[in-house]
Parts: C-alpha cells; structure tokens; sequence
C-alpha cells in the first residue's frame, strides 16, 4: 500500500484535496496531523509563552502517527485513532476496526506536519499544495472563526507566524525529495494529479 503525503501552508487546500482524495481512491485510509496535537500540561505552559506552540512540530503526537503507520503496514485489525477538539484544547482516542481488501487504496497522510515526520519521503508519493497568500488567509479565517472561535486578529498573528514557519521549513525537504505541486482547486492541475496517482497506482 502507498503512502500519500500532503502537506502544505495553512489554507492551501490540503484537507480539501484529501477529502477528495480519499473518495475518489474510496479504500484509502486518511490521517490528518491536525488529530494529533498534545492536550498535555507541558504543552499548555509552553503556549502562554510561545505564541506559535501550535505551529510547530513539538505539538503534535508524532510517535503515535508513527504507530498508526506501523499497525497499517502490519495490517493489524484494530488500530487506535485520535481526534482533537481545538475549542477545548482536549485530544481523545478511539479504536476501530480495519479492512484491507480493496484494491483502491492509499494511505493519506495529510497536514502542515506531514513533510516533518522523519519519514523515509523517498518512498511516498509526496504533494505539496499551493496557493497565493491571500487566499490562505482568507479561508484560514473562515475555518478559525466557525471550528475554532477565533476573532480575525488572533487568527491574523497566527496565520503570518504559520506561513512563515512552514516556509521556513519545507525548503530542505523539496530539495531532498521528488514533489509534486498542485493547485487543489484548478481543475487542470487536480486532473494532472490524478494521472500521476493512477499511474504510480498501477507500478
């Protein structure tokens, strides 16, 4: 089974085009990055004092994406997945059951953390999603306000530090690693990656 990565600048798509990813390739098994953040104390004390905590890879539950990823590749019919409640800063676990008989599947790894796992990129399908900056911002404000009850100044200081950090980082892995960049909502350049997906597919 291939592993998918997307990731992306916050407001670039990436969830929209795993979304549709994952029902156009319908066995597909999606992992969002944004499920995995901390909700311990450490994690809270450090954001009173770094403001951009969440930006930033120390936030999220890296080793358990690691296990999820094992127990997949293993084919271990019950893995635990988690969910986070980005009002109420609480993460919380579940288990459930896996099927891996379809002949249509990917493993999706999506999110602003998906290039910074110390995962071995040169054996995934890696896809970077862009867009101008304006744009992100625009629909970064719409999903913080209604998901996460964030006023338009507070999401502002979070979105500038986010680009910033995000390309701060993701030079040294498309200098590392085959990409490919993609326009979630262009409909050429969304049909040009489904040929690239069904054709490495069929390899």
């Amino acid at each position: 089974m291939k592993t998918i990565v997307i990731t992306g600048p916050s407001g670039s798509g990436k969830s929209y085009l795993s979304n549709r990813l994952s029902k156009l390739f319908y066995d597909s098994i999606l992992i969002k990055t944004d499920s995995y953040y901390r909700d311990n104390l450490l994690i809270r004390f450090l954001s009173i004092f770094l403001y951009d905590i969440y930006d930033r890879p120390i936030s999220i539950k890296k080793y358990k994406i690691h296990n999820i990823l094992r127990s997949i590749v293993n084919k271990d019919k019950i893995i635990s997945i988690y969910k986070y409640d980005f009002k109420r800063k609480h993460s919380s676990q579940s288990k459930i059951g896996m099927n891996y008989q379809g002949d249509n599947q990917f493993i999706i790894l999506e999110g602003i953390f998906a290039h910074r796992l110390n995962l071995n990129y040169n054996n995934t399908i890696n896809i970077v999603c862009e867009a101008k900056k304006e744009t992100c911002f625009k629909r970064r404000l719409k999903r913080d306000q209604i998901e996460r009850a964030r006023n338009t100044r507070e999401v502002n200081k979070k979105f500038n530090k986010s680009w910033s950090l995000f390309y701060g980082n993701v030079q040294n892995f498309l200098n590392k690693n085959k990409f490919i960049a993609v326009n979630p909502v262009d409909k050429i350049s969304y049909d040009k990656l489904i040929f690239n997906l069904k054709s490495l597919q069929k390899n």
